[in-house]
């Protein structure tokens, strides 16, 4: 099962305030620049092993920060800004069309970066299954409470998201539930498109237009997403975070993803977790009360941590930064600026000390060969 990453980080300068990617987003084909000015995209090619993926990730985050370095700018692993700073959108038709079609609420995306994982289509209905009930993980990747300087929840990121960017257009961006079948989920995509064609139709954009534009599969933007195009299954929940944390939580994930092809894959029927005998998804409506339990509390709830061990993941290995930065009720654009820089130092070393441990791995295994 190939698999490859996505995480978007933001662009800071020396003093710790947000500032346009610019030439970055030129490095290389696997760095691009997102919808807002101040946000880039580093992504890998689908991987065979999660070690090529890790290699892979390291390397091309390791050249990355060090051109971001020679600029004067640094890369910030946080799921929003923090405070309330302006954020210009970059001049994309795309992007037009998106806020046209979704209003205001989608302003509301301009300060949000996540992580993206995308596994290649093997068991699909067990995939996307599986991924929606593993929604709440976002929690141990969770990097900030903050929202425009105001605490709003534990994970900031994911309850802005879903309450403000899609709060009108649910269908196209708040968690769904299980899929019965993958031509059903096939067809909601395709209803979603008509739907979103008739919403820019109705703004003055041509239905040929959304055609030449978007895919069906473009026009939702919902947690766990059927890909057509790559052909993959999109888990979009998380925060963007350290690399090191991004890279545990993407191997226990395809280890448990894994599983939905090897054994039986049921909903509500039994204990819930994955053990030898299958993966045993809990009942969609007991799944949304652990989503909300994880936006409102974090890891500090002690009924999402232990649904996440019966999952198969091990809370106790994370540190969220949002648990860290946690504790106050506001946040102002000055310490916003301390906290970006302190964070992007701490992406710098972690970069640094994964590219050290790779290094070693590759050495010890050039000289096995030999």
């Amino acid at each position: 099962m190939k698999t490859s990453i996505e995480v978007e980080y933001w662009v800071v300068d020396g003093e710790g305030k947000l500032t346009a990617a610019g030439d970055l987003v030129d490095l290389s084909e696997q760095v691009e620049g997102e919808f807002v000015k101040p946000l880039l995209e580093m992504k890998t090619t689908p991987c065979e092993t999660v070690e090529e993926l890790r290699n892979e990730f390291v390397e091309r985050l390791h050249s990355t920060v060090q051109a971001t370095r020679a600029r004067d700018r640094h890369l910030v692993p946080l799921g929003t800004p923090l405070s309330d700073e302006s954020i210009e959108f970059r001049s994309d038709e795309r992007t037009a069309i998106q806020r046209r079609v979704l209003g205001e609420s989608f302003d509301h995306a301009k300060h949000c970066a996540g992580t993206h994982v995308h596994f290649e289509q093997e068991d699909v209905l067990g995939q996307l299954n599986a991924l929606t009930a593993l929604d709440p993980a976002f929690a141990l990747l969770n990097t900030a409470p903050y929202y425009r300087g105001e605490r709003v929840a534990a994970c900031a990121r994911p309850y802005v998201y879903r309450r403000g960017c899609y709060r009108d257009h649910p269908e196209h961006g708040q968690l769904r539930e299980y899929a019965e079948s993958v031509e059903g989920r096939e067809r909601e995509l395709g209803t979603r498109f008509e739907a979103f064609k008739r919403l820019a139709a109705a703004d003055g954009v041509s239905e040929s237009r959304i055609e030449e534009l978007f895919e069906p599969d473009d026009t939702v933007w919902t947690p766990v997403r059927l890909r057509r195009s790559f052909p993959t299954v999109e888990w979009r929940s998380p925060d963007a975070a350290l690399p090191s944390e991004v890279l545990r939580l993407v191997s226990e994930m395809a280890s448990i993803v894994r599983r939905t092809g090897e054994t039986p894959v049921t909903i509500d029927e039994g204990e819930v977790g994955v053990d030898a005998d299958g993966v045993t998804l809990p009942a969609f409506e007991t799944l949304e009360r652990y989503v909300e339990e994880a936006m409102t509390h974090g890891l500090e709830s002690t009924a999402v941590t232990d649904y996440l061990e019966r999952m198969g993941l091990t809370p106790s290995r994370y540190r969220p930064i949002g648990s860290e930065i946690d504790g106050r009720s506001t946040v102002s654009p000055r310490s916003a600026r301390r906290l970006r820089l302190r964070y992007a130092r701490r992406l710098e070393r972690d970069v640094r000390q994964l590219s050290a441990a790779t290094g070693r791995r590759t050495g010890a295994s050039k000289r096995m060969t030999i």
